[in-house]
This record gives C-alpha cells, sequence and structure tokens, in this order.
C-alpha cells in the first residue's frame, strides 16, 4: 500500500478524530445516524478500492462481520442486542 509510511498511530489517531468532528457536524445539522454511516462506509470503501485489493477489502469486511457478529460493537452495559 502507498500509504504504509503514514499509517502510524499517531496518523490513526488524527484520522479518527478529523471523522469524529465530521459526525458531530453532520449530526449537528440534523443528518440521520444511517445518512451518516452509509456516507461514511461508502466512502471508506472507495478510498480503500483505490489503496488494496478486491481480496484485502473482502477480509476487512470479513472481518467487521465477525466483530458484529460476535457482539464487539455494543457495550453490554448499554444493553443493545445484536
Amino acid at each position: 500500500m502507498a500509504d504504509d509510511a503514514n499509517d502510524t498511530p499517531a496518523h490513526l489517531s488524527h484520522a479518527g478524530a478529523v471523522v469524529d468532528k465530521a459526525i458531530e457536524y453532520m449530526m449537528g445539522q440534523n443528518i440521520g445516524s444511517l445518512a451518516i454511516a452509509s456516507a461514511l462506509l461508502g466512502g471508506a470503501m472507495a478510498l480503500l478500492s483505490r489503496s488494496v485489493s478486491d481480496d484485502m477489502i473482502v477480509n476487512i469486511l470479513n472481518n467487521a462481520i465477525a466483530s458484529v457478529r460476535a457482539g464487539e460493537l455494543h457495550d453490554p452495559k448499554d444493553g443493545a442486542a445484536g
């Protein structure tokens, strides 16, 4: 991947903070959570498609699916069902 030199913990933290602010902004604009999440996922998929192979994207998505199925996305004290 061409961006490996920029994939440091500091860059990841910075990128995460920017995404958090973008989400906060969109929620302040009364954009629904599903629309925000769908747009972010679509943007992430487009970026990945320029950076890694289709097989790598499938692996990333399979890992995400496994996390959902394992209940890793919900805090148990929230009472959210998966």
